[in-house]
């Protein structure tokens, strides 16, 4: 799981922005949100253009970078106010009782300019692309030590490359996904496998009514999936019955079955249902190889029951996931829900504080946290 992320001088987040996940307040309430020590439910607040966006963004950089993830976005990479020409990543893993720590540093997208790998505090690989240095004297402790460096070397120097070098660099580290072979238990897989399960989901994408012809749509849907689908959304409480029909064009179409007439799920359904269908899809049909999930404004299309039902969903069914929501909905800032460690404000200078630390009370179970929020309790932190 990831122990610990850090970022500086990433879009709006000029000053160093960390997230501990091992920094676990001691609560014997909703213990849920908690797995071996580290947090694994996290609900974030912040007002409009505070960055929850671009933290979601940043911490997936390191899927983007080892090609898990496309990224569409790449514009305004650097913080806009700093004089710094390079913005730093850093992640701590933590796999039994090992750590993996991961840094690097970037002027753009994809262009490199440090990298440094740590098990157990024990250096793997430096990299200095700025000044060509770099040492890999430990690539046996990750049954690498076969890896041909200079090949890789070779590629970002390849001058009969189109296109601008400075934007062609890629991470050792994603080479060394590509080319090693190494033991399927080591530590260096279990980070593979965890940077291979991190995905991000918007509020935008989740609108998306999904069209899906053929095959496709037809292996989503058949059997046994639609069933499970039908469950779901009940459990959701979006109380339906499901059909699918191959239309005489060969498309697949989905239905709600109402008595003796069926009706086209995408022209019926709401945008929240909508919704529930993507969430279903792109990340709960598939939550057996995901580790790592930030959802942003997850239930901007949601009735404040239904965001609770969903909270509590992943709560109880993939406690090993770690799971961040971004939410402006002061409903789900409960200790019933969730807890004051685990509950996080984001504010409009960068500053990611848990509500236990955000007020000099001692925060207790049976403390209303939305009234205390609405009521101004935190609002030196927002």
């Amino acid at each position: 799981m990831l122990k610990l992320f850090r970022i500086e001088n990433y879009k709006s987040f000029r000053s160093p922005l960390t997230i501990d996940f091992s920094k676990v307040g001691g609560y014997q309430f909703s213990e849920s949100c908690v797995t071996d020590n580290l947090i694994t439910k996290m609900l974030i607040y912040g007002r409009n253009a505070t960055g929850k966006t671009n933290l979601g963004s940043a911490i997936c950089d390191i899927a983007y970078a080892t090609a898990y993830l496309v990224r569409y976005d790449d514009t305004a990479f650097l913080n806009a106010d700093s004089e710094s020409n390079a913005a730093s990543f850093s992640y701590c893993f933590q796999f039994n009782q090992s750590e993996i720590e991961y840094t690097y540093t970037k002027s753009s997208l994809s262009h490199y300019l440090t990298e440094v790998l740590r098990i157990n505090g024990q250096e793997i690989f430096n990299f200095d692309y700025v000044t060509d240095k770099y040492q890999c004297n430990n690539l046996e402790l990750i049954s690498s030590e076969t890896i041909q460096v200079d090949r890789f070397l070779e590629a970002l120097h390849d001058d009969s490359l189109e296109g601008d070098t400075a934007e062609r660099t890629i991470c050792f580290l994603r080479w060394l996904f590509a080319n090693s072979a190494y033991d399927n238990n080591s530590i260096f897989a279990q980070m593979r496998r965890f940077i291979g399960g991190m995905r991000l989901m918007s509020a935008s994408a989740l609108s998306q009514k999904r069209f899906i012809q053929s095959t496709t749509f037809s292996r989503e849907l058949e059997g046994e999936n639609l069933q499970k689908l039908e469950q779901f959304l009940n459990k959701m409480g979006v109380e339906c019955k499901l059909e699918i029909k191959k239309l005489p064009d060969g498309r697949i179409e989905l239905y709600f079955k109402k008595a003796k007439k069926l009706i086209p799920f995408f022209d019926a359904a709401s945008s929240g249902t909508i919704a529930l269908y993507n969430l279903y899809f792109r990340f709960i049909a598939r939550m057996q190889n995901l580790s790592f999930c930030y959802f942003d404004e997850f239930d901007a299309f949601f009735h404040y029951e239904l965001s609770e039902r969903f909270v509590r969903f992943f709560q109880q069914e993939f406690p090993n996931c770690q799971v961040i929501f971004t939410t402006h909905n002061t409903n789900l800032m409960s200790n019933d829900i969730m807890r004051p460690d685990c509950l996080f404000i984001l504010s409009s200078d960068g500053r990611l504080t848990p509500l236990n630390e955000a007020t000099a009370r001692e925060l207790r179970e049976g403390h209303n946290l939305e009234k205390m929020y609405i009521s101004g309790e935190f609002k030196n932190y927002e």
